[in-house]
């Protein structure tokens, strides 16, 4: 089934006009996620204006558009690093508007960032226990986290490199550990930032697996894309 929402007028000028399709197996009766009336303005102008859109537990929710459309900044409003000028997020009913971008992890937010920056002197394995740590539902021990974080690291692919330095790594592997590090943090919904930017079409391929193995994981999904081939393939 596929879910379309177009912004106001306003925010169609303003804003290059942002789409979102919903992409799901199959229709769910609990809401995970609510945005609704979300605005933000930097000065004059409304880089989101007016957006509102529902994701089902199990869902995933594809937001495209063209650059300029807002899309990251709505990942920003919900992730807490901005807050709203209006309008209301809520997740499992609880209303997070304004609360720090901390707090929206601590709570099952988690995300992940069009650029992967990992700790570049700390090694694959350092950069997801962090997560374990600070994340929702934390370890209790570093020994806990370094366990936990290695089972994070078979799923996605990178337990070879586990002693690793972040920083060498190639960008498919950088991407891979990008969302390691983000479901470290043990997110309910995870917010996905053009995390196929930059691949060949074969690695395209493989991240689309391992993104569908995340949803059927349990994990709810809000992905940012440009590739079209991978946004309809999920």
């Amino acid at each position: 089934m596929f879910f379309c929402l177009l912004p106001s007028v306003y925010c169609l000028v303003l804003t290059a006009c942002a789409y979102c399709f919903r992409l799901a197996l199959k229709r769910m009766t609990s809401t995970i996620l609510e945005v609704t009336g979300l605005y933000k303005f930097f000065g004059g102008l409304a880089a989101v204006a007016d957006v509102e859109f529902y994701l089902e537990r199990g869902e995933i929710l594809g937001l495209i558009g063209p650059n300029g459309s807002g899309k990251t900044t709505v990942f920003n409003l919900i992730a807490g690093v901005f807050k709203p000028d209006r309008g209301s997020i809520k997740l499992d009913g609880q209303d997070i508007t304004g609360a720090s971008s901390a707090a929206v992890c601590q709570m099952g937010i988690g995300r992940t960032f069009q650029i992967p920056l990992p700790f570049s002197r700390l090694t694959v394995l350092e950069n997801v226990r962090l997560g374990r740590v600070y994340g929702s539902q934390p370890a209790q021990s570093i020994r806990q986290a370094e366990m936990e974080a290695d089972e994070i690291l078979e799923f996605i692919g990178l337990k070879a490199k586990r002693s690793v330095l972040s920083g060498s790594l190639p960008l498919l592997d950088r991407k891979r550990l990008e969302l390691g590090k983000a479901l470290a943090t043990r997110p309910k919904v995870l917010l996905l930032d053009e995390i196929l930017g930059g691949l060949t079409p074969v690695e395209i391929d493989t991240a689309m697996k391992l993104i569908l193995a995340i949803r059927d994981s349990g994990v709810t999904l809000v992905v940012v894309e440009h590739v079209m081939k991978a946004i309809m393939g999920i």
